[in-house]
């Protein structure tokens, strides 16, 4: 039996990738290698293909960039943002 690879969708760098048909064996396997790992079945399959494909994958440098997006987006005009008190009472009221 072949596993199947779906690619769902594709959302700026990151792609949803479902994996179905998976034999017993090889899904057991993995499972016992993700917990050896302390990671996600998610993370350690990532972390396998990465290893197989030759490719690095840097979390941690993802993160970084990530967060100095973050501090470098300017929020100069908050005065124009909604007050979240008033959109949470909003919220409640529904």
């Amino acid at each position: 039996m072949h596993a199947k690879c779906i690619p769902l969708q594709y959302n700026e760098g990151m792609a949803l990738l479902q994996v179905r048909d998976v034999p017993d064996h090889l899904y057991r396997r993995l499972v016992q290698r993700a917990q050896q790992e302390r990671r996600s079945i998610a993370q350690q399959t990532i972390a396998m293909l990465a290893r197989d494909l030759d490719v690095e994958v840097a979390p941690k440098a993802r993160r970084k960039q990530l967060l100095d997006l973050i501090r470098s987006t300017s929020l100069s005009n908050t005065n124009q943002l909604p007050d979240p008190a008033k959109l949470i009472r909003e919220d409640r009221r529904r």
